[in-house]
């Protein structure tokens, strides 16, 4: 189960790194916006997964949806700028 999560957050950090790398060539933020949902189902993915392992991951889950909060925050954010520019 720790693996899957860690796998789960890794791969959402990267699509937000990812995401980041191609803002430049962003146009549409559509796709911002798929990014930001995919990060609110991994933080409730998260949840169920932390609950289920009655959240003692020796800290590690709930640093890991810290972290997942902070994504997004700051792609709702930059969902947000984009649709300003538009």
């Amino acid at each position: 189960m720790k693996k899957m999560i860690a796998v789960s957050v890794l791969c959402v950090c990267l699509s937000f790194v990812v995401g980041v790398a191609v803002a430049d060539r962003l146009h549409d933020w559509h796709d911002l916006d798929a990014v930001h949902h995919h990060v609110e189902e991994a933080i409730r993915e998260l949840d169920h997964a932390r609950a289920a392992n009655h959240y003692d991951m020796a800290g590690h889950g709930a640093k890991a949806e810290e972290h997942l909060h902070a994504a997004e925050h700051e792609l709702h954010d930059a969902v947000e700028a984009i649709r300003a520019e538009h």
